[in-house]
């Protein structure tokens, strides 16, 4: 073979590492959202342990948890400090 010919891969070869590929991408893509999941868990875990720290709440019930939190959540929103707001909600 000369230096300049270029060598000739199948298409077989072409398709199958397409496929490799495209499999490899969903893994990738499975894994991110695998891991996004378990970071909001977590999250979603301390936030009730500091919520049942500070509010004293262990004794009430999930419904009871709600309607405390629905008394409370117009007051904290509105009188949350801007170094806490999300960025859409600092033009308030």
């Amino acid at each position: 073979m000369d230096d300049g010919e270029i060598k000739k891969t199948p298409l077989s070869d072409i398709d199958k590492k397409i496929d490799q590929l495209k499999e490899r991408k969903q893994q990738l893509i499975r894994f991110h959202s695998e891991n996004e999941r378990k970071q909001r868990a977590n999250r979603l875990i301390q936030t009730g342990a500091l919520a049942e720290k500070y509010f004293g709440i262990e004794h009430l019930s999930i419904d009871q948890r709600e309607e405390l939190f629905k008394i409370f959540s117009d007051f904290i929103s509105k009188n949350t400090p801007t170094k806490f707001k999300s960025q859409g909600e600092h033009t308030n």
